[in-house]
């Protein structure tokens, strides 16, 4: 069996382009999105472009503990070991917002998908990630969330992207011993529905990604990247 990978909000953006990519490399790409028939939708439209490796949807919802728990037994079942693991979903990206003035609940709302989602992901995949020869995992942050340039805007964004690049140096320090590289990576300003028009084009961000998803067994780990040159935390 080949490379085994998992993108979470895998049907569009960043994440549909990173599944793409890694499936054009001849991984098997697990595709999530919130709903089955989401990710079924993209997964058919990204097969029917003929890349090498298999594309395979599969509902994950962040936010929700019993779906997470659902997709990691299936992935058990099916493969018995996870190779690489790109948590991708995010949400809120709040440019209206200022600190003094931002709406908690908006606040809290943007933690659960941004960063309590991929720490229950990683706790849960754990078992399956130590099982595979060459573990990867990639936390898809911002330069937002770095505290050497953040501004006032997008707090919720900016904080919980931030709490998510904490996360990614504590993973790296304790799974260091595994061999497992974890490492996060900012694509930059991408013109998705997310980020809007004037962006870069997607697959420059979704460049940086697979680029930290393929890294060789001595690359970095416990960084922060994007185009492959470190960012200031």
């Amino acid at each position: 069996m080949g490379t085994v990978s998992l993108v979470t909000g895998g049907n569009r953006g960043i994440g549909r382009e990173t599944v793409r990519r890694l499936a054009g490399r001849g991984h098997t790409v697990l595709l999530t999105a919130r709903s089955q028939d989401a990710a079924e939708a993209a997964a058919a439209d990204l097969v029917s472009a003929a890349e090498p490796g298999e594309i395979l949807p599969l509902r994950l919802d962040v936010t929700d503990a019993a779906s997470i728990e659902r997709a990691a037994a299936t992935v058990a079942e099916r493969h018995g070991r996870l190779d690489v693991l790109v948590n991708n979903a995010a949400i809120a990206y709040d440019t209206w917002q200022r600190p003094s003035g931002a709406d908690l609940d908006v606040v809290r709302e943007a933690a659960e998908t941004n960063l309590y989602g991929p720490w229950r992901i990683i706790q849960t995949f754990a078992p399956l990630l130590r099982a595979s020869a060459h573990p990867r995992i990639v936390n898809v942050s911002s330069e937002a969330a770095s505290l050497a340039s953040m501004g006032a805007g997008t707090p919720a964004y900016a904080v919980t992207k931030a709490g998510l690049n904490a996360l990614t140096v504590m993973f790296a320090a304790e799974f260091r011993r595994d061999g497992m590289l974890v490492n996060a990576v900012c694509p930059g300003w991408v013109a998705t529905d997310m980020g809007g028009a004037g962006g870069r084009p997607v697959g420059e961000g979704a460049a940086s990604v697979v680029r930290a998803a393929t890294l060789p067994d001595d690359g970095p780990t416990g960084g922060f990247f994007r185009d492959g040159r470190p960012l200031p935390w």
